[in-house]
């Protein structure tokens, strides 16, 4: 593909994501005729479509996807370059994508604001989503750096430790088990879990804590895609929940929610900062990698006792 250009992976990757090249041509202040062409001479070069053209709208096929997925790539080193240049001027200035799973969204901002204070001239942009979207944003280079509680293990990575994560059992004040002590896992089977969606890291260790418990598994009477609904759903008796013990200080400190006093909780996982170990890391990179790491724990949430 000699006669690739810039402008080209430019056009395929606004094209995916308007899913026309109408749309595409006023995002990027260009006539859709030139969008067109660019695309065409793209397909003829690699001798496969990249897109399928169906009901009006255009779509990835697999060449395509290869496409955009080489100008992420592509976009990564010019921006790497970009802030390596800038860091060897003494600006101190550059751009870095930081993905955030969304439990961790209760101290990132906290972090990414502390470390915009000391380094102003950095720009940070935050991706916010479950376990799943950031470990697939991670591998697609999509993000620079990831804060989660569990490093993905199908790829090379690099991480290191924040902090401690606690994951605790919390329910509404009026709840028969609210003051009820060393309460046994097992007769936690007897209620209905409000629970995380799938791919959440949260819901691993909910499928964790009950895999050995043999007699019969916990009742899962809704699945909620955010903390702050599922917090919502317990406040107003609707179930339990097992969750971040770093996503309920406000609740519990005002007695909306209380933590259960489950034997065998708190687990105490990590929380970490990760990266891709394959790709170079730049002077931006390094920076907010080790002021996570110095100052990351004092901006933690405080963990409440039961």
């Amino acid at each position: 593909m000699r006669r690739l250009t810039l402008k080209q992976l430019e056009t395929v990757r606004a094209v995916a994501q308007a899913g026309t090249i109408v749309q595409a041509s006023e995002k990027l202040n260009v006539t859709p005729a030139a969008l067109t062409s660019r695309i065409k001479l793209l397909e003829e070069d690699a001798g496969l479509a990249l897109f399928d053209r169906c009901g009006g709208r255009l779509r990835l096929t697999a060449i395509g996807e290869e496409v955009v997925n080489a100008a992420r790539r592509v976009d990564l080193v010019l921006t790497e370059l970009d802030n390596t240049l800038a860091a060897i001027r003494g600006m101190r200035a550059g751009r870095i994508a930081v993905g955030v799973v969304s439990t961790a969204k209760y101290f990132a901002p906290r972090l990414i604001a502390a470390f915009a204070r000391v380094n102003p001239g950095i720009e940070v942009t935050i991706s916010v989503g479950n376990r799943a979207e950031m470990v697939s944003q991670l591998r697609d280079y999509g993000i620079d750096i990831g804060l989660m509680g569990r490093p993905p293990m199908d790829f090379p990575i690099e991480s290191a430790v924040i902090g401690p994560h606690p994951q605790v059992v919390v329910a509404a004040p009026d709840h028969p088990l609210a003051k009820r002590r060393a309460i046994d896992k097992a007769e936690l089977t007897n209620e209905s879990f409000i629970v995380r969606e799938e791919g959440s890291g949260t819901r691993s260790v909910f499928e964790y804590f009950f895999s050995d418990v043999v007699v019969r598994q916990p009742k899962i009477s809704i699945e909620i895609g955010s903390n702050e609904t599922i917090k919502q759903a317990v406040i107003a008796g609707l179930g339990i929940a097992l969750i971040s013990a770093h996503t309920i200080e406000a609740e519990v400190e005002s007695g909306r929610l209380v933590i259960l006093d489950v034997k065998g909780l708190p687990i105490v996982r990590q929380w970490f900062i990760v990266r891709r170990a394959d790709r170079p890391f730049n002077p931006i990179g390094h920076a907010i990698w080790n002021f996570t790491v110095a100052q990351g724990p004092q901006l933690l949430p405080k963990t409440i006792q039961p």
